[in-house]
């Protein structure tokens, strides 16, 4: 069952290091259907694909935070055979960050590194309660962020498809409120964008606090969803990380 999790876009067959992409709230795998393409050789693109949506629009919708990550950290097992890295943009960073923290505990397995984007450390974020708003209100939030997509919001057909995924992933992420300052066993690298004004210095820097490894951070040009228009300069940035990361296990394991 672990597969329905998981889109691929034109993987090696022989690939050695696996990048698992984690979508925003009301994002699907297709927001990383181009990078496999980008990435480097010998590296494979699995984008995670949250229940009721897409090919699972008839499952039930997950609004907490800790069963999302317990499942998505079981659905995994099989696929970390190999080296692996997370990727989360804004919601998904912190699924990636309480995902990975539940491998090493359970598993004793760890990412070769954690790439967070577009969203400030868990334990530095207040609840808020956008999520119980009406759906205008939700719409506008929406807008503000500035997703390519949100425009098809605006069609009421689609609206009645699409808005409920949105509305449960507010309300996971609203309503999340990390155990503590967990820390996790890998590298992190935080990106962000520099007009994005959820991600203050206060908030970016918090993510120094969850990894018993160094944290680098990096500012691209635009607000929250700086990635579409920066996703070139982004992946030549994280592909370097990730084939450094390929040469050491390589080194270690020979």
């Amino acid at each position: 069952m672990s597969g329905k999790w998981f889109h691929s876009y034109g993987a090696p067959a022989d690939s050695e290091l696996r990048l698992v992409c984690f979508p925003h709230a009301g994002g699907s795998p297709t927001f990383y259907r181009n990078w496999q393409r980008r990435l480097p050789a010998g590296h494979e693109l699995l984008a995670v694909c949250y229940p009721g949506r897409q090919d699972r629009i008839g499952e039930p919708l997950v609004t907490d935070m800790a069963r999302l990550a317990d499942e998505l950290t079981e659905a995994l097992l099989p696929y970390l055979d190999r080296p692996f890295a997370f990727f989360g943009h804004s919601m998904g960073s912190a699924v990636a960050y309480e995902t990975a923290l539940r491998l090493g505990r359970r598993h004793g397995l760890r990412p070769t590194r954690l790439f967070v984007s577009g969203r400030g450390a868990p334990h530095t974020l207040e609840p808020t309660t956008t999520y119980l708003s009406d759906d205008e209100t939700l719409l506008a939030e929406i807008n503000q962020l500035g997703n390519s997509t949100s425009h098809l919001l605006a069609d009421t057909a689609l609206r009645a498809l699409l808005l409920p995924p949105v509305r449960a992933d507010f309300q996971l992420i609203e309503t999340y409120q990390p155990a503590g300052r967990d820390r996790v066993g890998c590298p992190l690298v935080v990106y962000y964008g520099a007009q994005d004004r959820g991600c203050t210095p206060e908030r970016i820097r918090g993510w120094s606090e969850l990894s018993s490894a160094r944290a680098e951070f990096k500012s691209f040009p635009g607000g929250h969803f700086y990635l579409e228009g920066c996703e070139g300069e982004l992946l030549n940035h994280l592909s370097g990380y990730l084939a450094d990361d390929l040469r050491l296990h390589r080194v270690v394991n020979r």
